[in-house]
């Protein structure tokens, strides 16, 4: 999808900086400036996207019929729908922020959260031709339950005042279609796009500006050294370790395969990458400005636990 982005940033980087590819420097500039174009596109593009159809379609009817289901259903279509938007953890907000404001349940949008950069297409592809099917169907099923549980758990906790952003109260529900100009609707989509990304934008620079250090200069064997083996606090370390980087899963599962040819135990591997895709540090930078510290908190605990379960089930299982 960005294949053109990454020639342009390469070319930039490697050609006209001169830095050289491969090296600590190289690697770590090149992936700030991609991603944080990337992740400023994708933020644009999907607020004003979400913004605009929202304007035309019966957004409270939509959530009036989730809200009527019982409640497990809203997660299930949440997490499912996580699986087939290739997304990170970063990019993912954008469409969070859009599910906030559509006032879709607050369980619900974090299943989304939740599962959207954990698995999707691309990375199903990899995990079949680096470990086989058992493997790709036990991630992405494992991944679709941890979605899942923590969007109910975080749903039933009654959290919505933890949300810094303005969302207008509901007050009486009128299906009927208003007849507003298009050009009304484009310039009102604009404006609420750039307010929402004049808040957020420092956060993004400053978080990928983080990960794109760890990106570069904390090496596979630094990683594997402390978190591998078969040691009881393995996953932990993988987990701890995982959070302030940052990537997709499908950047990730190259290190994940050099991590377990290392000696690393495939359930602590999976721990770590899972940390890196779901709960990364610059994802906490950026929803700073859309939740508070401590529905933050509690949405990295919950989803913290669920990866430390799975990744100790691994290393039993397997």
């Amino acid at each position: 999808m960005f294949d053109w982005l990454f020639d342009i940033v390469s070319w930039l980087v490697f050609d006209s900086f001169g830095l050289v590819g491969g090296s600590h420097l190289g690697e770590a500039v090149h992936f700030f400036i991609y991603d944080t174009i990337k992740i400023f596109i994708l933020l644009v593009t999907i607020i004003y996207i979400v913004t605009l159809l929202r304007s035309y379609f019966p957004v409270e009817k939509a959530r009036a019929y989730i809200s009527g289901k019982h409640k497990l259903t809203g997660h299930v279509l949440a997490a499912v729908f996580g699986v087939i938007t290739p997304f990170c953890s970063c990019s993912a907000i954008p469409l969070f922020l859009g599910f906030l404001q559509a006032r879709i349940p607050l369980g619900v949008t974090f299943s989304y959260l939740i599962s959207a950069p954990l698995s999707d297409a691309v990375v199903i592809a990899l995990l079949l031709s680096i470990f086989g099917w058992k493997i790709a169907l036990l991630y992405v099923g494992i991944g679709l339950l941890i979605a899942i549980v923590a969007g109910l758990i975080i749903g039933a906790m009654n959290l919505e005042k933890e949300i810094l952003i303005e969302v207008k109260p509901l007050g009486e529900v009128s299906f009927e279609e208003q007849v507003i100009p298009i050009l009304a609707r484009l310039k009102e989509s604009w404006e609420y796009t750039i307010d929402i990304f004049k808040k957020i934008y420092l956060y993004v620079i400053i978080g990928v500006g983080i990960g794109a250090f760890i990106h570069g200069y904390v090496p596979a064997d630094f990683i594997a050294k402390y978190a591998g083996g078969d040691v009881w606090y393995a996953p932990i370390v993988g987990v701890v370790m995982g959070i302030p980087m940052y990537s997709n899963a499908a950047g990730i599962l190259p290190l994940v395969e050099v991590l377990t040819d290392k000696g690393m135990l495939l359930g602590t591997a999976l721990s770590f990458m899972m940390a890196v895709v779901a709960l990364s540090l610059p994802e906490a930078m950026i929803l700073k400005r859309v939740l508070s510290l401590k529905l933050i908190s509690i949405f990295f605990g919950v989803v913290g636990l669920g990866i430390l379960i799975v990744g100790y089930l691994f290393n039993f299982i397997l």
